[in-house]
């Protein structure tokens, strides 16, 4: 039976710039039917009972994707039930942000489970209510990395793998499709059988907080790791007689990498240099904010410690720096002002982290048949609308 409160009329964004896989779209049109993206081109015209939205004067990228968020506004998503990620959700949908992958630090078992719990809740309800930025499943960052790479995670509770019997420490979500990533660093005991079992059930196998050699690292991509967590941070450094995972990561065609590109974790030269290495069509932009994103400067109470937050840049009270405070529309920003292109950006902010979740047939860019997850930008970069399944999320225009 349809839900007649949900159903919404056709919907005619009009006098845009459209932010198209083959280039921008000029002034065109884009039709909106039963929450995906019907027609799109110049001459497009509204349908009878459809409603018309003038956007002149703003552009419209994919809906981004996040696939590295730990959390903001208050809420860790550790720690968070349901309407706390309901609250982030909605949070994210006001930056753009249209999927995103909760994203977990080393805990107690039960700590996971609750967690878990939460998020599997949350993609049960996220449809049902006012529409926000969707989770698409859960992201564990760690436990299996080294601890001499442990940036603000809490070693305390870092392993190695023995037995496939410990993955059943790591819940899995239980709603239908619901994406699983971890990101692992394979040179821990059993890093590299880790892998191959991670692979065989599914998963997206990220390396990161590493310090594998190639040998290990080529054995890794073998089993089935083919992705790079925040590259360049919290992994060895770049040596020329020890190239590690950042001389391998750079010259793997098959490796994609992410990145934060908050200004504070690398430096613009450095990610320039990833960028032309790998290519747009290798890397993904993430955010890996934490619970202070959106709140402003301060000190909070995140993992266990004191974060303090100053001028946009985190510090645990090791003095190391402590996940970021951008969302994914400051990273775009980031990006744009390297000098990337429009359709590059759209590519690395939406496509690209949606192709890794394996959710790019629904979505990740504006084509005929995909989710209409859309945000549309002003000249100053600030979100002015955002759709998520054609449905408005956020309005800021009025």
């Amino acid at each position: 039976m349809v839900d007649k409160d949900r159903v919404t009329p056709p919907l005619l964004l009009a006098g845009a710039r459209l932010v198209l896989p083959g280039g921008v779209a000029e002034g065109e049109s884009l039709l909106v039917e039963g929450g995906r993206v019907a027609r799109v081109g110049a001459g497009v015209e509204a349908p009878p009972g459809a409603r018309e939205v003038d956007l002149a004067g703003l552009t419209v990228y994919p809906g981004f994707v996040d696939v590295h968020i730990h959390g903001a506004v208050g809420v860790d998503t550790l720690e968070a039930d349901t309407e706390d990620l309901l609250r982030v959700a909605r949070y994210l949908a006001g930056e753009g942000v249209t999927a995103w992958l909760p994203t977990l630090v080393p805990a107690p078992v039960e700590d996971y489970c609750r967690a878990v719990g939460a998020v599997e809740e949350l993609m049960r309800v996220q449809d049902e209510g006012p529409p926000c930025a969707r989770a698409l499943g859960v992201h564990y960052e760690g436990p299996f990395v080294n601890e001499r790479q442990c940036g603000a995670l809490r070693t305390a509770y870092f392993r190695d793998f023995r037995t496939g019997a410990e993955l059943d420490d790591l819940p899995t979500v239980g709603a239908g499709g619901a994406a699983h990533m971890i990101t692992l660093a394979p040179e821990v005991e059993g890093g590299v059988a880790l892998v191959g079992e991670l692979a065989r059930r599914g998963w997206v196998v990220s390396v990161g907080h590493t310090r594998a050699g190639v040998e290990t690292l080529e054995r890794a991509r073998a089993a089935g790791a083919r992705h790079m967590t925040h590259f360049l941070n919290a992994m060895a450094p770049l040596h020329h007689r020890e190239p590690g995972p950042i001389g391998w990561g750079l010259l793997q065609d098959d490796v994609t990498v992410d990145l934060i590109a908050d200004g504070v974790h690398s430096d613009p030269l450095m990610l320039r240099l990833v960028l032309r290495c790998k290519s747009p069509a290798r890397v993904s932009l993430i955010s890996d904010a934490v619970a202070p994103a959106g709140l402003g400067d301060g000190e909070y109470r995140v993992w266990g410690e004191t974060i303090a937050v100053e001028s946009g840049r985190t510090r645990n009270e090791r003095g190391s720096i402590a996940g970021s405070v951008i969302s994914m529309r400051d990273a775009v920003g980031t990006a744009l002002a390297l000098g990337l292109d429009e359709t590059e950006v759209a590519r690395i902010a939406s496509l690209n982290p949606a192709r890794l979740l394996g959710a790019d047939a629904a979505c990740g860019s504006i084509e005929t048949g995909k989710r209409a997850d859309l945000a549309a930008l002003d000249a100053g970069g600030r979100v002015r609308l955002t759709l998520v399944g054609g449905r408005v999320a956020y309005d800021s225009r009025q």
